[in-house]
């Protein structure tokens, strides 16, 4: 009987930045801003490089130490901007050659709206979280993760903590709800923001890590059997109260003969009937008892032969 309630604590974190590799801006520019006004543009669009204090007069236009140019208010244009574009540039006095202003320029896009995905390997302890963002927006992007328990604006909001640059996790979950769990999570940089939320009930997300340690022994004097052994995963925190059911498949090596056994509720198996001297592959994978959520993915494979006679 399912009655077993668990809290997890999971500690609250901060937001963390997604630094993307933006590649050399040139220049001898080491792409830290020091020294100059940072100012961001979207690839592929048409960038303007303001010079403020030419207050409407002409500027000559520098980047590094190559002269563009004299260029009229408002500015510096730069169509169809590109990678090639990053890096630092000047304004002068078009006589005097005076340093009016300076500018680093980074380019990239706006963030994506992230792709999501939860699942509760550790069910009931947590549920995990990771998403990815494509195209990669190129620019140092911030993450905000957050869950609530319940689709009401009056919800309370938790922080689901961060466990790596595009992961989170949170606990204290309440088994067999019927009210849905929503995980939002925004990703932020200088050109814009995007979010995405994702509701699911706990149940359906259940996912288990693979079976570990999968051995695949020869009996002795069994020339047709081989023993199959194999440990939950350990990320599978009471496997005594929330069992786990296996699926075994196997295949000869040579792809002669291929077989599934499931629903196996064990961590054991006698397979019979084999090839004397047929090497066998062998991979396990598990699922919730009560068939709920998805089946992990099949475990590392391991291969055995039938016990030969001397």
């Amino acid at each position: 009987m399912r009655w077993l309630w668990v809290v997890a604590l999971v500690a609250p974190a901060c937001t963390m930045p997604y630094n993307s590799t933006m590649g050399s801006t040139g220049d001898g520019d080491n792409g830290d801003g020091g020294g100059c006004s940072l100012q961001y543009g979207t690839l592929g669009s048409e960038v303007l490089l303001p010079c403020p204090a030419a207050a409407g007069d002409t500027a000559e236009w520098r980047r590094g130490d190559t002269v563009l140019g004299a260029r009229p208010a408002p500015g510096l244009v730069l169509p169809n901007a590109s990678l090639a574009h990053q890096g630092h540039y000047s304004c002068h006095h078009p006589g005097t050659g005076e340093t009016w202003g300076t500018v680093c320029l980074r380019l990239g896009y706006p963030p994506p709206l992230p792709a999501l995905q939860c699942w509760a390997i550790s069910y009931p302890q947590a549920v995990n979280c990771s998403w990815v963002l494509a195209p990669e927006p190129l620019l140092d992007t911030d993450f905000v993760a957050t869950y609530r328990h319940g689709t009401g604006g009056d919800t309370e909001m938790g922080e689901c903590a961060r466990t790596g640059p595009w992961s989170c996790s949170f606990g204290n979950v309440q088994v067999f709800s019927l009210i849905p769990y929503v995980v939002n999570v925004t990703a932020v940089n200088p050109l814009g923001a995007a979010s995405t939320s994702l509701p699911f009930l706990l149940e359906s997300i259940i996912k288990p890590d693979p079976p570990e340690d999968l051995r695949v022994s020869p009996i002795p004097g069994e020339t047709q059997k081989l023993l199959l052994e194999w440990s939950p995963p350990r990320s599978w925190p009471f496997p005594e109260y929330f069992p786990l059911r296996y699926r075994i498949r196997y295949t000869q090596e040579d792809g002669s003969v291929t077989a599934m056994v499931a629903p196996y509720e064990q961590t054991s198996l006698t397979l019979s009937g084999l090839r004397p001297g047929a090497r066998l592959r062998v991979q396990v994978a598990a699922k919730d008892f009560t068939d709920s959520g998805e089946l992990s993915a099949w475990s590392a494979p391991a291969s055995g032969v039938p016990w030969v006679e001397p």
